[in-house]
């Protein structure tokens, strides 16, 4: 054989050597996580409890007041009882969210939800009224929040607080729209036909979405929290699984549940008699309708300036911030003479809010963990419930003695200017302060 034949030879001896370069393996592409899924159907059932809170019920106060001939005295003692009454339903619920499973939690308080809000666009009497607008407040207001952020709680851990800021961008743009539509169905068609379209809404949409979408866990459906790869847990975490009784132990459980509760107290009372606090400033109903809407808008930059920050950052940094905006914008109201001002004050109020919500929806599971959440989420929401109740009754009381909403805002400014005091000061549980960098 010559030189040449060896040369020539020479790559035949190497692929029968070594064989047939092998293909490089197909690259696995991730699925998106599951959760994200969730934290949508979560965020359409909050938007889903609007017949059940102080805004929903604030688009058909008016007309409502004039078809039953009731007085704003006996509608303010309506709201009150109803949601005292309401309230209990967030401690069932949370029990049966830990136990069942949020799937068909989910699905039997939508349907349930949506007949008696079908109903209560029939009623013709002040003791109908009583009966239906404390069901729409326990299965509304109450146990669907309840569910809705547990949802979302049940599914993230380390991600947690962003999952909540982008949750609460969903159910802002959703309330966004869900406000406008009902206001032009009440002044189109009357509270009646609006509050029926509503309640179709609940029954035939978010209950068959909730069936059909809905996991109860990631654990449910073979996946781990947060999307991640089982881990061990850390000491920290497992820290924090709590039970709501050592919950109830922590000073921190009641700043910030008192903080929020604060915060909805004020939100339901402006929100219930917005139109005649801003009329005794010398204001046009228009003007209250532009101001809802910026008070929407602005939220959802809260949500989002308080999302970045929170998911490596602190908790307790954004609850004091927005105690702080929201002294100034309670006080603020009392003094409004121009448009300006109250676009402004409704700035104020809707980035106040914003960092509220979020607070309210990651502090819970971020500081107490998700063993207990459905819980401790319903101890807190119990709280919100009590004080959105108190809040329209005693603006309706304080007016009625006084003449005056003023007094009542310098007021409330001086409760929360001390629980943003009480906020700076009071120990965090680890969980919630822990930076979360590095976590995608």
């Amino acid at each position: 054989m010559t030189e040449a034949d060896v040369r020539s030879s020479t790559p035949l001896r190497r692929r029968a050597q070594w064989g047939p370069r092998a293909a490089p393996a197909p690259r696995v592409r991730e699925r998106p996580y599951y959760g994200w899924v969730v934290l949508v159907v979560a965020a359409f059932a909050m938007v889903g409890t609007l017949p059940g809170r102080t805004q929903g019920l604030g688009l058909v106060t008016e007309p409502l007041l004039r078809d039953l001939g009731i007085s704003r005295i006996v509608f303010a003692q309506i709201n009150v009882v109803a949601t005292l009454i309401g309230a209990v339903f967030c401690a069932g619920v949370g029990r049966f969210i830990d136990r069942q499973g949020s799937r068909i939690v989910l699905t039997s308080i939508s349907l349930a939800l949506g007949l008696v809000v079908l109903a209560m666009s029939a009623a013709t009497s002040v003791i109908g009224m009583l009966v239906f607008v404390t069901l729409t407040r326990g299965l509304g207001q109450s146990a669907l929040s309840v569910v809705s952020l547990a949802m979302v709680g049940k599914w993230f851990r380390k991600r947690l607080t962003r999952a909540m800021a982008v949750y609460a961008v969903v159910m802002s743009m959703g309330f966004m729209a869900a406000f406008p539509l009902v206001g032009a169905l009440v002044l189109a068609s009357g509270w009646r036909a609006a509050w029926g379209t509503v309640g179709l809404c609940l029954v035939l949409g978010l209950a068959p979405l909730a069936w059909l979408l809905d996991r109860s866990s990631p654990e449910a459906v073979g996946l781990q929290v947060d999307g991640a790869p089982a881990a061990a847990e850390s000491s920290a975490e497992a820290r924090t699984h709590q039970t709501l009784r050592e919950t109830l132990r922590s000073p921190a459980f009641w700043v910030f549940a008192l903080a929020s509760s604060v915060y909805g107290l004020v939100a339901s009372g402006i929100g219930l008699f917005n139109e005649s606090i801003l009329a005794e400033r010398g204001f046009a109903p228009e003007v209250y309708h532009r101001a809802l809407a910026v008070t929407a808008i602005t939220a959802l930059v809260g949500n989002f300036a308080a999302g970045a920050f929170a998911d490596r950052g602190s908790l307790r940094r954004v609850l004091v911030a927005a105690l702080l905006m929201l002294t100034a914008a309670v006080a603020g109201l009392a003094r409004v003479s121009t448009v300006a001002h109250v676009m402004a004050q409704a700035v104020a109020m809707g980035i106040a809010g914003g960092f509220i919500m979020v607070v309210f929806f990651s502090f819970w599971g971020r500081a107490y963990g998700r063993t207990h959440l459905g819980r401790i989420q319903g101890a807190a929401q119990a709280m919100t419930v009590v004080a959105s109740a108190i809040g329209p009754m005693f603006l309706a009381l304080w007016v009625d003695a006084t003449g005056s909403y003023a007094a009542a805002f310098y007021a409330l400014a001086a409760v929360v200017s001390v629980l943003a005091a009480a906020a700076m000061m009071v120990p965090i549980p680890a969980g919630a302060e822990r930076s979360q960098a590095g976590v995608v």
